[in-house]
């Protein structure tokens, strides 16, 4: 036995001018200076193992990647840093799983993203409390137009179909491209479903197996006569 390494005990690492890489074995390896094992990092040196610390690596600290921000800006603070690889025997390459860097650049890359993380986190607030007044604003609007068309229709019963019908995400009339415009078609069909489902036994009857056609042919009287009822009030009020 010479002990030397065996040619082929690790595929041919991928090599980036410049740049260190660090390899999880497969296997269980000994560093061939110290002896020390099993390896869970190792560097070929001309073929032959070595541990991070018989590498001059041994201060840094691994950052497995996941994490972009934090992996770009441990890099930018870290004086050293050191691509980590493991061979993937399916896909006969190398793939890349973090990187060593200082425990300071660490440190400090993990103080960047925090502050990221805080102004990320007020942005959303922020964009939160806008879309809401958006919101707000346009219920507003939609309940207006529905008391245009149905001037007898209860202001607070209004409000509440124009809350409902215009649910950011809901995909309800409210906010279809017809709702948004306000149209009258997409106004009048909120306040129908309004009717159908407050003022009918339209739920009752689903539940009870009824089909929605037929469902909505039992109900459609019920639902006429209210639309007629908040028409014909604000007529009556003109008057």
């Amino acid at each position: 036995m010479t002990g030397k390494v065996p040619r082929m005990a690790l595929p041919a690492t991928p090599h980036s001018p410049g740049r260190l890489v660090v390899i999880q074995p497969l296997k269980r390896k000994r560093c061939a200076g110290c002896r020390r094992g099993p390896l869970s990092l190792l560097v070929l040196e001309d073929g032959a193992p070595r541990c991070l610390d018989c590498a001059d690596l041994g201060h840094l600290v691994f950052l497995p990647r996941g994490d972009t921000a934090l992996t770009r800006r441990s890099r930018e603070e870290s004086t050293l840093s050191v691509v980590v690889v493991r061979f993937n025997r399916r896909k006969s390459r190398y793939e890349r799983q973090g990187v060593l860097v200082e425990e300071a650049a660490l440190a400090r890359a993990e103080i960047r993203c925090l502050a990221d993380s805080e102004a990320r986190r007020r942005r959303r607030a922020r964009d939160a409390r806008r879309r809401a007044a958006e919101d707000e604003r346009f219920a507003a609007a939609f309940a207006a137009e529905i008391l245009g068309l149905f001037p007898g229709c209860p202001a607070e019963r209004a409000r509440a179909i124009a809350a409902h019908a215009s649910v950011r995400g809901s995909g309800r009339v409210g906010r279809s491209a017809a709702g948004r415009a306000l149209t009258e078609g997409a106004v009048i069909s909120a306040v129908v479903a309004g009717v159908r489902h407050g003022d009918t036994a339209y739920d009752q009857l689903l539940m009870s197996g009824v089909p929605r056609y037929e469902a909505r042919r039992r109900i459609a009287g019920t639902v006429e006569s209210v639309l007629r009822a908040w028409q014909a009030n604000g007529e009556e009020d003109v008057g």
